[in-house]
């Protein structure tokens, strides 16, 4: 008797205080739903027979060139007016999209209605990042001198280890 009691009390706690809801919401019974198709697909079709991994090899390569030294590169702006590529500048390494943070830009904290809540996070400067942006930052040769100096291109890049001819379509 006094396990049921424990029990009925326990289940109308959980449900007045949110934990347990007595009907599932629309996105609950969706998601659920969308579960069971996804289990149903992956049991008629399986995973790819994947046997070279040759992208992922790929993506790796590409990282670890990305990581060289000095690598040096040539960057680019398409002009629409010229219907050509002009050249910016004399670089290194790739152009880094704005919207790139250097931190996770969520944290997770708890939230005093008894659940764990994903808040933005500030980078190290103490802004918060867009999630997405147009923007590039270049590191770009100083044309007065050997220094390195960032440049916030707005336009669409196109960034190369080598010199691409002026007027490339």
């Amino acid at each position: 008797m006094k396990t049921a009691i424990a029990t009925a009390l326990l289940v109308l706690a959980l449900v007045t205080t949110g934990c347990l809801p007595l009907t599932p919401s629309s996105d609950r019974v969706q998601q659920r739903q969308q579960e069971i198709l996804l289990q149903e697909g992956s049991a008629q079709v399986g995973m790819p027979n994947i046997a070279h991994f040759r992208e992922r090899r790929l993506v790796r390569d590409i990282l670890e060139m990305r990581d060289q030294d000095g690598l040096t590169t040539y960057t680019y702006i398409w002009s629409e007016f010229q219907a050509k590529l002009v050249k910016l500048c004399n670089s290194i390494g790739y152009g880094i999209p704005y919207a790139t943070q250097f931190t996770n830009p969520e944290k997770q904290e708890w939230h005093t209605s008894g659940g764990w809540v994903n808040l933005p996070q500030a980078d190290p400067n103490g802004l918060f990042s867009p999630a997405s942006a147009e923007g590039t930052w270049i590191m770009c040769q100083d044309p007065n001198s050997d220094a390195i100096r960032p440049v916030y291109v707005e336009p669409r890049t196109v960034t190369s280890p080598f010199p691409l001819p002026i007027g490339a379509q």
